[in-house]
């Protein structure tokens, strides 16, 4: 059975709020129960003085102690005579053998109406050297005067009993209330989070448990959706792979083909201009033949073939190779070889197709007029992983490839390195995509940053005596 948090809070404090009433209603009954023992101790001293000390007894005797005591009282004497404080003696008066024979046995009890007023009647008999003054006294305790003392008695535990009760039922109330909506929130949030919403949730109420637990729910929440990001992310690459199956072999033939028919046609031009054009041609037809099986490798990590090779020479083929259309595009490109070798151990066919594709973006971003900027230098250090995830050590070397262009617009900027994402109207957004793909495959990583009104992608690759050391 389901048990909410209210009830758990407020079912164990309404048993100790019955607890308290209980302990209230014993103390205002034992404060009760003393108010009567003082009027009856009160009684029996007043009946005491009547009896010990004989003073003459009259009226003005009688009126004088009833304004000490508050009661009222009947004298009647041996011979029938009798005296009061009363305005008027109508009413039943008990018989003598109701009478106490001592003040010591006196108790207040019969209750009498006399003139339309109750009183709670005692008697005690006197016992008197002179006859005139024995009889049986008759003290008439005002029964309005007992419940207001009986009142003023047990009034202090109802109160303080009643608040605390009360203010303590009030506060519980309030809190279950604050914490079912708390729990309520946390469990809305849960069923977003389940239905795919992972955005977080505010931080509200006290620095508690449940805090904790809201910044724990926002972590998970976080966690998740760097999950499905990821399983997005594969998903895409899965399906590329499978829709590039189904061109690679028509691209491959066409690009075969076109590569042969060149080749033919280069072995009849023995020099010149036309044979620098068809060795263009043929390199570029290359290049196209090494997309199209990037292409068809694109979510793969095995069958690579790592081996030391310098990093200035894969970056010089590569600046060779785009130098025809960069002077075609009148773009500057810039490229200055580093005096220090730069080794790092991976496939230098896929190192090129890298350098290939964030130099060709560079020099489309630039446009007419504009530059292009490649620089190698020792990156700092760092810790990576291998294509297989294994470990690398922190040495590493850096290329970095700045153009003059406006950068990456705004709506794609975070994006850049997904798949399918791209800026361009004609692009297709793979370049990144597989550029990433092919540094992180060497233990490597890309970044790009935009400053100073230029735009560079950094390439950081561990060095190859570093993974060997590591190894």
């Amino acid at each position: 059975m389901r048990w909410s948090i209210r009830y758990q809070l407020l079912v164990p404090l309404l048993v100790l709020l019955v607890g308290v009433v209980g302990i209230c209603s014993w103390t205002a009954a034992a404060s009760a129960d003393r108010a009567w023992q003082q009027i009856e101790t009160q009684v029996r001293n007043v009946a005491r003085t009547f009896c010990e000390f004989h003073f003459p007894l009259n009226e003005n005797v009688l009126d004088q102690i009833r304004g000490l005591s508050g009661a009222e009282y009947l004298l009647v004497t041996a011979d029938g005579r009798q005296m009061t404080t009363l305005s008027e003696t109508a009413g039943l008066v008990p018989p003598p053998a109701a009478a106490a024979d001592s003040w010591q046995s006196l108790h207040l009890g019969q209750r009498l109406t006399i003139g339309g007023h109750a009183y709670l009647c005692s008697a005690v008999r006197l016992q008197r050297p002179s006859a005139e003054t024995q009889g049986i006294l008759y003290i008439l305790y005002p029964e309005a005067l007992w419940r207001d003392a009986r009142w003023d008695a047990i009034r202090p535990s109802l109160l303080l009993g009643g608040f605390v009760g009360l203010a303590s039922l009030a506060l519980a109330a309030g809190m279950a209330q604050r914490l079912s909506r708390r729990i309520r929130e946390l469990g809305r949030r849960t069923r977003l989070i389940a239905a795919g919403d992972f955005g977080p949730m505010p931080l509200t109420g006290h620095h508690d448990e449940l805090r904790d637990l809201a910044r724990s729910v926002n972590d998970m929440a976080q966690k998740l959706a760097q999950l499905q990001e990821a399983a997005q992310r594969d998903e895409r690459l899965r399906l590329l792979g499978q829709v590039s199956g189904g061109l690679a072999h028509q691209l491959r033939n066409g690009v075969t083909g076109a590569m042969l028919a060149v080749q033919l046609h280069a072995r009849e031009c023995r020099g010149g201009a036309d044979r620098e054009a068809l060795d263009v041609a043929l390199r570029q037809l290359a290049i196209l033949e090494s997309n199209v099986q990037r292409f068809l490798e694109l979510g793969k990590t095995n069958g690579q073939r790592h081996e030391p090779c310098s990093l200035a020479a894969v970056v010089d083929e590569t600046v060779a190779l785009l130098r025809p259309r960069c002077k075609h595009a009148h773009v500057n490109l810039r490229w200055q070889p580093p005096a220090v070798s730069l080794v790092v151990d991976g496939d230098r066919g896929q190192l090129g197709h890298l350098l290939l594709n964030l130099l060709s973006n560079a020099i489309e971003a630039a446009g007419p007029g504009g530059w292009v900027e490649v620089r190698t230098e020792p990156g700092d250090g760092r810790a990576g992983e291998d294509g297989n995830g294994g470990p690398v050590s922190s040495s590493c070397c850096a290329v970095e490839i700045i153009d003059s262009g406006p950068g990456p617009a705004p709506e794609v900027a975070g994006r850049l390195f997904e798949p399918f994402v791209t800026g361009k109207s004609d692009g297709v957004g793979l370049g990144l995509a597989v550029a990433r793909q092919v540094a992180q495959a060497h233990g490597g990583t890309v970044t790009w940053k935009r400053a100073t009104g230029q735009t560079c992608f950094r390439i950081e690759l561990p060095l190859a005596e570093a993974k060997l050391a590591g190894a």
